[in-house]
């Protein structure tokens, strides 16, 4: 006999069918449809898929180097979380064409996660013509342009923030050149975890080249006077704002732009995307 509030002789034979049907945790499978940007969590490489090819995915960077990688389960990561390449059902048009500051477009991008290395500019105007010419590289690197309002206290921000391996910073600086205010805070910067370029104009405006924005050359603006004020007068712009929309507006591409400006932001995405600045 059982004893007291037993149950015996009743088994459900579902009950192994219960313990299989519980909810698993699974990594879903995203088609691999070029253009589809995702790292490689094992070596950092991180790029817009190409093509697949003998059971392999074949990614390219922003520099136009392409690598092979299999298409392992679980073998990738899309926007930080793991995911499963397979390949697309149709055959997509892998025309290639040219982003605003030359590399390669890679399509349709999802943007990577965010690094914890960041690109920093003086201002707004020039994070908005940071992202307007480069906004597409930015995106498939994963790395953020904050505007600083200024340079002044540049070691302090620095210090806040807080660098290290995987944690870098790229600090693009106006009016740079020798004998300067701002080159004088630039020398006393020691960290190498940061890199400071920067660029010989007045402010970010004097980088966008003349003819691009229907003038000779920008006006020479009197000691004391702001200088955008200065230029909305002589241009008869209006207020800055609106000769900000003008200028902005007038940029299409890195041919727009003088040269140091396109050398030192392109040093700056390397310098924090290298892999020995990623700790990802």
């Amino acid at each position: 006999m059982s004893p007291p509030g037993s149950v015996t002789g009743v088994r459900s034979h579902n009950y192994g069918d219960v313990l299989s049907r519980k909810r698993k945790r699974t990594v879903p499978e995203v088609a691999a449809e070029p253009g589809l940007v995702v790292e490689d969590p094992g070596s950092g490489f991180c790029g817009a898929v190409v093509r697949i090819e003998h059971g392999n995915v074949i990614l390219e960077d922003r520099h136009g180097a392409e690598r092979a990688f299999p298409l392992h389960p679980a073998g990738f990561l899309l926007e930080g979380k793991p995911v499963t390449l397979i390949p697309a059902k149709h055959r997509p048009d892998t025309t290639r064409t040219r982003s605003a500051s030359g590399s390669v477009h890679v399509g349709p991008v999802r943007a990577r996660t965010a690094r914890d290395s960041r690109i920093w500019v003086e201002g707004v105007h020039d994070a908005e013509l940071v992202e307007r010419v480069w906004g597409h590289d930015l995106r498939v690197e994963g790395v953020v342009v904050e505007p600083l309002h200024g340079v002044d206290d540049l070691a302090g921000y620095i210090a806040d923030f807080g660098t290290g391996p995987g944690r870098r910073l790229g600090v693009l600086v106006d009016h740079l050149i020798k004998g300067s205010k701002e080159s004088r805070i630039v020398d006393a910067i020691t960290d190498e975890n940061v890199l400071v370029t920067g660029h010989p104009y007045v402010d970010i405006w004097q980088a966008v080249k003349p003819e691009v924005v229907g003038i000779a050359a920008w006006p020479e603006v009197p000691r004391g006077v702001p200088w955008k004020d200065g230029v909305c007068e002589a241009l008869g712009w209006g207020e800055p704002a609106a000769g900000w929309r003008h200028v902005l507006a007038s940029v299409s591409s890195f041919r727009d732009l003088e040269t140091p400006l396109i050398g030192s932001v392109e040093r700056l995405i390397d310098f924090v995307t290298e892999p020995s600045a990623d700790h990802a």
